[in-house]
């Protein structure tokens, strides 16, 4: 948390969610994302001074998938420019942003992730505003606020994703660009179990939600890993343009390693969009 002497860093700001249907699953990713984030996983560990300062020198990446960066004339220039870090809590991007010269708000549903960039911002002495809540309610912000919107993997969290584009298109200044990664459907329509044996088997539709493993969702997933959602792609990329926007920039990224589907196709695409 900040301190209230420290004046380069606002404020953080919690915002609760509202009474909707899926407030269970909200409720229960939000507290899996802050074990994730006191657990230091690979993906969360926060940018140190070294990083930040090489930032500052010319040399960083963004990444809103597992391993590709972001192209940097998808970003550049960022001087100046009001940034939404959409679902972005964790030290990671944000300071290397503010390190840019961006304005930068950060919104996680993760309280313990947003800690993450706050330590830092008060460390480096940036200003960034950070926020906690659901990303498919963005009221909170005034229409056509920012002039880019990143959204570092993360849809795949949320039931309806739909309502997420909406709440992007109206927060975004026309012109503006938004940036996102998200998981090819194909990920969710195998099982699991199996393809972790190297075994194809076909087993769920799309949509997808890990409800529908049934009785086997807590032995196969345990009782803390965050609930994913397979969408379709006409709500990832079609309810995008429905929204608005006009797609201007894709590519393909993986898993990496030894992930078994990501040697056979990308799992993951990233999709650069303008707002009309």
């Amino acid at each position: 948390m900040p301190s209230e002497n420290n004046q380069n860093t606002k404020p953080f700001e919690g915002v609760e969610v509202g009474e909707k249907p899926e407030d269970g699953v909200v409720s229960f990713n939000r507290q899996a994302w802050d074990r994730v984030a006191d657990a230091g996983d690979r993906y969360y560990r926060a940018m140190t001074s070294e990083q930040i300062q090489s930032a500052r020198d010319g040399e960083w990446r963004i990444r809103i998938t597992p391993t590709k960066a972001v192209p940097r004339d998808w970003l550049e220039p960022l001087d100046g420019k009001e940034i939404l870090l959409l679902a972005g809590g964790g030290g990671q991007q944000s300071p290397i942003l503010a390190a840019l010269g961006a304005k930068v708000t950060v919104f996680d549903l993760s309280p313990r992730q947003l800690e993450r960039d706050i330590e830092i911002a008060e460390r480096e002495g940036f200003e960034i505003e950070a926020v906690s809540g659901d990303m498919a309610d963005l009221s909170m912000f005034e229409s056509e606020r920012f002039d880019m919107v990143l959204n570092p993997c993360s849809v795949c969290y949320i039931p309806d994703v739909v309502p997420v584009w909406k709440e992007v298109a109206r927060v975004l200044r026309h012109g503006g660009t938004f940036m996102t990664g998200v998981i090819n459907p194909l990920y969710y329509i195998f099982d699991a179990a199996k393809l972790d044996r190297d075994e194809f088997v076909v087993r769920h539709k799309i949509p997808y939600s890990d409800a529908d493993l049934g009785e086997e969702q807590s032995e196969l997933l345990g009782d803390e890993r965050p609930r994913e959602f397979g969408h379709s792609l006409s709500d990832l990329i079609g309810a995008q343009l429905d929204a608005g926007m006009q797609l201007v920039g894709f590519y393909e990224d993986g898993w990496g390693g030894s992930d078994k589907l990501s040697t056979h196709i990308s799992t993951f695409l990233a999709t650069r969009s303008r707002k009309l």
